[in-house]
């Protein structure tokens, strides 16, 4: 996939770049933002695919690639759905 394929996937909020997907997110404070990290890691249990995640005061940032095939698969895309969800 690329850029045009993740915009035609209706994620507006995700960027593409170095054959990833990446979001961050705004919380009200690092416990807000601890609670998203963790319903994220469920969503990923969920699914055996795990984005790694960037914690911090306020904000958390989330990377999706599919490490076995070296970008972005449709296994990304619908976890960034799921993740939009919450």
């Amino acid at each position: 996939m690329n850029a045009q394929d993740v915009a035609d996937a209706g994620l507006r909020d995700w960027t593409f770049a170095d054959n990833a997907i990446r979001r961050e997110f705004s919380t009200k404070d690092f416990a807000s933002a601890l609670t998203l990290v963790n319903s994220i890691g469920e969503l990923a249990e969920q699914r055996n695919h795990h984005p790694d995640l960037e914690l911090g005061w306020g904000r958390v940032a989330v990377q999706l690639t599919s490490h076995d095939t070296g970008g972005v698969t449709d296994r990304d895309i619908d976890l960034a759905r799921a993740i939009d969800a919450l």
